[in-house]
């Protein structure tokens, strides 16, 4: 009678056991089921790399561009000597899709004259001259470069936490009375072409990036200038939208020459583009 009595408490002993053990399993899945990705601790680099992040946390990061979608703004570039781009931009995020509809464009494909029409598609870049393809080979080098350039230019704070950035604490730096801390930017390259090289200087208290110094290595322009940069609210971000940039040096001093002005206006997200309308 008493080993039947041990033999029960110990089948019961055993059964509460197996039972709390796979309540905890649950809860610890359930846990683990409720935590996304963003809200892991991230681990940072140095403290380049955290300064950086909490500015993207600050002007709206590239998820954030992902679940609004695509843009749709229109592009105004102008130089010194009155030259000027006017241009209707759109992009899809998830594949970082590009097309560019040029109603001006002095500096950008002057001697074709009418309307022109750039795209990268996922696959290709494509150009097209008053509604006919232009198959050029100089022509669509330079599509190569304006559609990822241009795309860059837009998304660059976001893309600064891309995997492939380097980040290196430069300096503290007080300019005209505001203070920054100054982090230079690099990248890796499989190759062993040159890359660009950014300096960019966030505002101690707004924790914006108000200028950085830039290079353009495709074409083999080292010294860099320097961006000037003012801010917009759009919807849930702070677009970087009036922009202007000249010759400059590692210690962001600029030349006496006038300023190059780029700016975006009439930005509007998530406005239902498909892939159809990246393609020739």
């Amino acid at each position: 009678m008493k080993i039947k009595l041990s033999l029960l408490a110990i089948s019961i002993f055993t059964l509460i056991s197996c039972k709390e053990e796979k309540q905890n399993k649950t809860e610890e899945t359930q846990v683990s089921e409720t935590v996304t990705p963003e809200e892991k601790k991230l681990e940072f680099e140095n403290k380049a790399h955290e300064l950086v992040y909490n500015m993207t946390q600050k002007i709206g990061d590239y998820n954030k561009l992902l679940d609004k979608k695509d843009v749709v703004f229109t592009y105004t570039y102008q130089t010194p000597d009155n030259k000027t781009n006017v241009s209707t931009e759109k992009y899809m995020f998830d594949g970082e899709l590009s097309y560019g509809h040029y109603t001006q464009h002095e500096r950008t494909m002057p001697n074709l004259e009418g309307e022109i029409e750039q795209g990268y598609d996922g696959k290709e870049y494509w150009l097209k001259h008053n509604g006919e393809i232009v198959t050029d080979t100089l022509a669509l080098k330079k599509v190569a470069f304006n559609r990822p350039t241009n795309y860059y230019w837009f998304t660059m704070m976001q893309k600064l936490m891309d995997p492939s950035v380097n980040y290196e604490y430069v300096k503290e730096q007080t300019i005209d009375s505001t203070a920054y801390d100054v982090v230079k930017i690099s990248f890796d390259a499989e190759d062993k072409k040159p890359r660009d090289i950014y300096q960019v200087y966030i505002n101690k208290d707004t924790k914006l990036v108000d200028q950085f110094l830039f290079t353009v290595a495709d074409y083999n322009k080292m010294t860099p200038s320097l961006m000037q940069l003012e801010y917009t609210e759009v919807d849930v971000f702070l677009i970087p939208s009036k922009r202007r940039y000249k010759a400059s040096n590692w210690d962001a001093e600029v030349t006496d020459k006038p300023w190059v002005t780029a700016n975006w206006t009439d930005i509007k997200f998530d406005n239902n583009l498909t892939k159809a309308d990246f393609q020739k």
